[in-house]
C-alpha cells in the first residue's frame, strides 16, 4: 500500500495553459479559413463555366425543334415549359431533365437573344461574386 504523502500530486491545466491552446487554435482555424475562400470562389466560377456551356445542348435541340433559340422574354425557362401555342407542334421538350439552375450564387442565369456579343447566338451569363451585371467577375458565354 502507498502513503498519500509520497504519492506525486496530480496537477490540472492552468487557466493560462488552456487560453493558450484555445488562441493558438483560433489562430489556425482562421488561417484556413482564409486560404479556403480563394478555392472555394476559383471553383464556383469554374461551375459556372461549366453550366453555361451545358446549356448549349438543350438550347441547340431546341433551335432544331423550334426553328430558332427562345426569345429573351421566354428565357431559358422556354427549355422546361411548352410556349403558349406550343410551338405549333414542334415543341418536344422539356429540354432539361430538371429545373433551370441557378448559378452557384443562387442567382438565375441571365439570358438575352438575339445576343448583344453575337447576334445569331443566345448570350448567357452569371454576375458572378458580386451580383452586379457588367462588372470584370461575370461569367459569360462568350468569354
Amino acid at each position: 500500500m502507498t502513503n498519500p504523502s509520497t504519492r506525486s500530486r496530480r496537477r490540472g491545466f492552468t487557466l493560462i495553459e488552456v487560453l493558450l491552446v484555445l488562441v493558438i487554435l483560433v489562430v489556425l482555424a482562421s488561417t484556413a479559413v482564409i486560404a479556403i475562400g480563394p478555392i472555394q470562389r476559383s471553383a464556383y466560377m469554374r461551375a459556372a463555366k461549366t453550366q453555361i456551356g451545358a446549356f448549349d445542348t438543350p438550347l441547340e435541340t431546341y433551335r432544331l425543334d423550334m426553328g430558332d433559340y427562345p426569345v429573351t422574354a421566354q428565357g431559358l425557362a422556354a427549355l422546361r415549359t411548352a410556349p403558349g401555342d406550343a410551338g405549333g407542334g414542334r415543341w418536344m421538350g422539356p429540354y432539361l431533365g430538371k429545373e433551370v439552375p441557378t448559378d452557384p450564387w443562387g442567382r438565375p442565369y441571365q439570358y438575352e437573344y438575339p445576343g448583344r456579343v453575337d447576334s445569331t447566338r443566345p448570350d448567357i451569363w452569371s454576375m458572378g461574386p458580386d451580383g452586379v451585371s457588367g462588372s470584370e467577375d461575370d461569367i459569360a458565354s462568350w468569354q
